[in-house]
């Protein structure tokens, strides 16, 4: 978007109604396996327009699926204190209150509690209805802000996740265990107020992306939109800490310049770590709004040399990567990325062999963020993609069901809903235990 008005137009525009519609028609046939909630995210101003995209109260759509039945849709806002009070998330004095915040760009599910994340703020807890139960900063233990990217170790259970803020300690790392209990909280050292939105997760380490988007005071003074700004003289560089030495020392390993919003996945090698990101050459040299282009690259980590390797895997304009969550840290063969525009796709990556697939929605039709939905018990087996997917012939939404293993094929089901869903953010599948 080039214009500061471009994030509140088309399907950028807010819905204003909070609606609950039963009994959805569907074209094809639901899978009887996909029992649960599919819940995503995103920014939807409320009583006035945002500056950004990026900074309108959070919504949450969902749909409720039950043994092939569409039985359900329903969107809230988040009522954060922000949305409620008005709360500032700093005071006249500057002191900062981690429960104001828009609470508008995940929603995930630890230890049974179903959380809506903005990295500004505390997460909020939301019921299995969408309503909001209020803020969650695990038994008073955490004291920053929290990313709303965490990674779900698939082994151990172990949230982990990071908070940054704009004064020191810029960056902290925490850890919580499969019970929802905080079980480490411990700064990481970096020399400025950098954009930290995504992290990395392997089997044995944890990888920071410390990368040249720095906090800018006058934009910040002005109010334009987000307060960041490209700098040249920053360099960009990875951050690795070893699982098993949480409070040990940071290795640091210098990269070319470059902005990662989102990660696909690491794993490790022996003696070196393999990463995937969603990689931006720049991002915010002139304005707040994102127009740049991202695309898959790969970076391997040389732990014996302390060098590097980066390499482009595709040169498509994508974005909102995802994997099956249960090989989160794990070598996973296949990966999922979004290419918007007007004919919108889905892309699935063989990471081992570089070959791709895709799924044309056809003019008119742009997906979202596809997330996955397993269809049997094998980490990396079958399973399903969900994604909202917009129509501007009729400005209303579908949920799509797509066969990730035969991405090319027409959709497993789509589910009409009732209203238009706006371009947001991330979500899941929140299948019933």
């Amino acid at each position: 978007m080039s214009t500061s008005i471009a994030h509140l137009t088309g399907n950028y525009a807010p819905v204003t109604e909070e609606l609950t519609a039963y009994e959805l028609p569907v074209t094809g046939m639901i899978p009887a396996a996909l029992t649960g909630w599919y819940l995503r995210n995103g920014p939807n101003p409320h009583a006035a327009a945002s500056p950004h995209w990026f900074l309108g109260d959070g919504m949450v759509h969902g749909v409720r699926l039950e043994q092939g039945h569409a039985v359900s849709y329903r969107n809230r806002w988040v009522r954060t204190s922000t949305f409620t009070d008005g709360t500032a998330v700093r005071d006249a004095d500057g002191n900062r209150d981690l429960t104001a915040g828009l609470a508008n760009t995940h929603v995930i599910r630890h230890a049974g509690r179903t959380l809506a994340l903005v990295e500004s703020s505390y997460p909020y807890e939301l019921t299995c209805e969408l309503d909001t139960v209020g803020p969650y900063d695990f038994d008073g233990k955490l004291r920053t802000a929290m990313t709303a990217h965490p990674k779900t170790c698939p082994t151990t259970g172990e949230l982990h996740f990071f908070g940054y803020d704009l004064t020191a300690p810029y960056l902290t790392y925490h850890r919580a265990d499969a019970a929802g209990n905080l079980l480490v909280s411990r700064p990481i050292e970096v020399p400025a107020a950098t954009m930290h939105h995504d992290f990395n997760l392997t089997a044995a380490h944890i990888v920071f992306m410390d990368l040249p988007v720095v906090f800018d005071l006058e934009t910040a003074k002005s109010g334009g939109g987000m307060p960041f700004r490209w700098r040249d003289d920053y360099q960009a560089r990875l951050g690795v800490l070893r699982r098993d030495d949480p409070h040990g020392d940071i290795r640091w390993f210098p990269i070319d310049p470059c902005y990662v919003f989102h990660t696909l996945n690491s794993h490790d090698e022996p003696g070196r770590i393999v990463l995937h990101v969603i990689r931006y050459q720049s991002l915010w040299r002139q304005d707040s709004h994102l127009s740049e282009r991202a695309s898959l690259w790969r970076w391997t980590i040389d732990l014996v040399t302390g060098t590097v390797a980066e390499e482009q895997i595709d040169d498509r304009d994508a974005e909102f990567p995802r994997i099956d969550d249960r090989l989160a840290g794990l070598d996973s063969r296949f990966g999922h990325a979004t290419v918007a525009g007007d004919s919108g796709a889905l892309l699935r990556y063989d990471l081992h062999t570089g070959t791709s697939t895709a799924h044309e929605f056809g003019p008119g039709r742009i997906p979202a963020e596809a997330a996955f939905a397993p269809a049997d018990e094998r980490p990396g087996g079958d399973g399903y993609l969900m994604t909202y997917v917009y129509n501007a012939d009729t400005d209303r939404s579908d949920l799509v069901i797509l066969d990730a293993s035969e991405l090319a094929g027409p959709p497993v089901a789509t589910i009409h809903l009732p209203a238009r869903v706006p371009y947001g953010f991330h979500g899941n599948w929140l299948a019933d235990k």
